[in-house]
């Protein structure tokens, strides 16, 4: 199968800005193709995923597009100081990823993944959203925010949360995910999928959201195992999550 990639450049009305894109398309065949989005962690972009792992080769083994959007710094929040980036990732980037692509647009064919704060990301939109997604997986993910805003000294996320969050209380609130884990009936979620290596220092936030999502009765393809928060590990696990998602074809 022939795959494209595309960077894609359009405006965004959400966030009254230019913004990108970068996509993984298949050539048009019979019937439009399933589409996973595939989001990126902080200090990222929307072109890492193809920089740093072979998505596009994973991605054409099963006839599947990926959208990569960009969402900078903001744990795919509505900023308190700048830009509403959740209004932009679950409402205006399906649309336009609709009008610019011809991908499938029923539940069973869209995925959403990511790693880091794109596990944060992906999980909380499956989360927020679960009709939109037939399953949803975390690599390595910064799952439980609370901790994060409350208990995390690090200078750059010190600087970064009030920015995004400002007085706005993460802990209970829609965008902790803890919370959300046990505020969805079970079987109106997506499938889930979680992985993170125990040399992760995000190690401890992933086996917390284990076990809020146990306590709620939801379950999880959860596994633990060697690794750091690397791509090396972020390409191995890409793999599982496509064989999990969408086996390739027989």
């Amino acid at each position: 199968m022939v795959m494209a990639v595309i960077r894609c450049d359009f405006a965004a009305e959400t966030l009254e800005l230019g913004t990108s894109m970068t996509v993984v398309l298949p050539e048009e065949g019979p019937t439009p193709p399933p589409v996973l989005y595939l989001l990126h962690g902080l200090s990222d972009d929307h072109s890492a995923w193809t920089r740093f792992t072979a998505i596009e080769r994973y991605a054409t083994d099963r006839g599947l597009a990926v959208v990569m959007p960009q969402v900078h710094r903001s744990f795919y929040a509505n900023e308190a100081v700048g830009m509403r980036f959740w209004d932009f990732l679950s409402e205006e980037l399906p649309a336009t990823v609709d009008r610019f692509f011809k991908v499938s647009a029923r539940r069973e064919d869209t995925f959403v993944a990511g790693l880091s704060m794109g596990g944060y990301g992906a999980f909380k939109w499956a989360l927020r959203q679960p009709h939109r997604f037939a399953a949803a997986a975390s690599l390595s993910g910064a799952l439980d925010l609370a901790y994060i805003q409350e208990f995390d000294l690090r200078p750059h996320i010190r600087g970064l949360v009030p920015r995004v969050f400002a007085d706005r209380q993460v802990r209970g609130g829609d965008e902790d995910l803890l919370h959300l884990v046990k505020s969805v009936a079970p079987a109106e979620l997506p499938r889930l999928f979680l992985r993170c290596g125990t040399e992760d220092v995000l190690l401890k936030q992933n086996e917390r959201f284990v076990a809020a999502a146990q306590a709620a009765g939801v379950p999880v393809d959860a596994g633990f195992g060697p690794g750091e928060h690397v791509w090396q590990y972020w390409d191995d696990q890409i793999r599982n999550v496509l064989d999990w998602m969408l086996p390739k074809p027989v």
